[in-house]
């Protein structure tokens, strides 16, 4: 999304255009899947996580710009906000110690990034949304100076016709208005990328979409927004309300919505693709010189850049993805429902226990998702996100249960097994699951421990709210630099 883009008026005729267009690159990804062979013999993970920078008291500082330059990365880019960076790890394969190739790369390029930036005045943090966001930073002006992001604001605002309202309620409850999509920046995740063949796609995703709502009560790490508590993972709702072109009588009319949990099983990733088409008006109908059958025929390998673009303003939080390298084409899921942190070590069990997993499920013999309703995962995906870690989630044999007594009986020996047909090593899966088995046994994840400290802190600081959430977080950081696991903070 932070590619730049020339354009920045549509016309109604750009609009029949693209969706001609659009159609065409569907038609030939159609023919790809039929005719083509996709890069899948060595299957690559990847992975992206969104940081949030604080100043020295805990406060945003909208100094991304300063801080690119000063960390000089090209694996670090913008995001939305100001006071947000991402970093794309380099791809890896899982087997031979590529988790440990992993966890060693992103810390010692977050270590050396935070050196970096620390000399403009900006500080990094892993957290799915900064707790000490103000109303104050809800305004255009803390958008990213990148004229793409400014002009998605602004499609997403004129599609709706009204302000973006903002209507969280939790132990405590927020209602705010935005004349922007900047309250979308606040939310800050960890996505997970697997390389599938287009015959396992479904699968992966369907088993992905299956467990989303236990990776959500296991992860939770973002329990305030704007000074309230709200949801354990305020992040999901936050997401879902500031993208939503919908005014509430198209939402009344039953008219899908951008952030998308989706409404069915698959039986194939052109599912998908031809949903986007089929549901969703262009946002930022940009056209390519590029013909995708021309390119198809002649031998080479077609960019299908309109159904891209499409398909990243769509916000599934299972989302199907295409992409070309070296000319060779290739489908990833990408997971997206993780929050970013609360360490480096946290971040590595949760990646081991998604890859795991999913890769066990997909490759069962009976598969979960015939056993299961699509609107109980998506039941899960919601509850776990208002109660996090001690959500019951539902779970075909067992009907409502814990979702850390789930983890610890049922899922942790699949997801061993998965993580063994990675061919990761054995100590590798022992330490990273022994996280996720620990953060159970214990019953602590980021959200929980954030709001408890929270909570002890507002009573030491005299109901002063900002005060004890500022001190939660400049603590919050400094476990996050130990990487000790978020299970054993005090």
């Amino acid at each position: 999304m932070g590619e730049e883009v020339a354009q920045q008026e549509f016309t109604r005729e750009d609009r029949t255009r693209y969706r001609e267009k659009v159609r065409r690159c569907l038609d030939v990804f159609a023919r790809m899947l039929r005719e083509s062979r996709f890069d899948a013999d060595s299957p690559m993970t990847g992975m992206e996580i969104e940081l949030n920078l604080v100043d020295h008291l805990g406060d945003p500082a909208l100094k991304n710009h300063e801080a690119l330059e000063a960390i000089a990365d090209p694996d670090f880019q913008t995001e939305l906000g100001q006071f947000n960076l991402e970093i794309n790890v380099p791809p890896k394969q899982l087997r031979d110690r590529g988790f440990t190739e992993f966890e060693d790369g992103v810390r010692a390029s977050l270590n050396d990034a935070e050196t970096k930036a620390s000399e403009v005045g900006a500080h990094m943090v892993m957290i799915g949304i900064l707790p000490t966001l103000s109303a104050g930073h809800m305004s255009p002006d803390s958008l990213t100076a990148n004229p793409r992001y400014q002009l998605l604001s602004d499609q997403i605002l004129a599609a709706r016709g009204e302000d973006i309202v903002i209507d969280i309620a939790g132990p405590e409850h927020l209602r705010t208005t935005a004349d922007s999509i900047v309250p979308e920046a606040a939310c800050t995740s960890t996505q997970l990328h697997i390389q599938v063949s287009p015959e396992d796609f479904s699968a992966y995703w369907n088993a992905s979409q299956a467990i989303a709502g236990v990776q959500l009560a296991l992860g939770a790490n973002s329990p305030f927004l704007l000074g309230r508590e709200l949801w354990q993972e305020t992040r999901v709702p936050l997401f879902e309300q500031a993208t939503d072109t919908r005014s509430e009588e198209l939402k009344a009319q039953g008219v899908r919505p951008r952030v998308w949990f989706g409404e069915r099983w698959i039986n194939s990733i052109f599912d998908l693709f031809e949903e986007n088409v089929r549901y969703f008006p262009a946002l930022l109908p940009v056209i390519e010189d590029e013909d995708p059958l021309d390119e198809l025929e002649s031998g080479r390998t077609p960019s299908l850049a309109e159904l891209r673009l499409h398909n990243g303003t769509i916000y599934r939080w299972n989302r199907p993805v295409y992409d070309v390298v070296d000319g060779v084409p290739h489908l990833r899921v990408e997971n997206r429902v993780l929050p970013a942190g609360p360490t480096v070590a946290d971040t590595m069990a949760n990646a081991a226990f998604y890859f795991g997993l999913v890769r066990a499920l997909a490759e069962h013999e009976r598969p979960l998702w015939s056993q299961m309703s699509f609107s109980a995962a998506e039941e899960n995906f919601h509850v776990a996100a208002r109660q996090g870690i001690e959500a019951k989630v539902y779970w075909p044999g067992l009907g409502q249960v814990p979702a850390t007594e789930l983890v610890v009986r049922r899922l942790l020996p699949l997801a061993r097994a998965g993580l063994d047909s990675w061919g990761v090593m054995p100590e590798e899966s022992e330490r990273l699951l022994g996280i996720i088995e620990q953060r159970c046994i214990v019953g602590q994840n980021g959200a929980s421990w954030f709001a408890a400290r929270f909570a002890t802190r507002v009573a030491e600081h005299d109901g002063d709210r900002l005060a004890a959430l500022r001190g939660t977080l400049n603590e919050y950081r400094e476990h996050m630099h130990t990487n000790d696991p978020v299970h054993t903070w005090e």
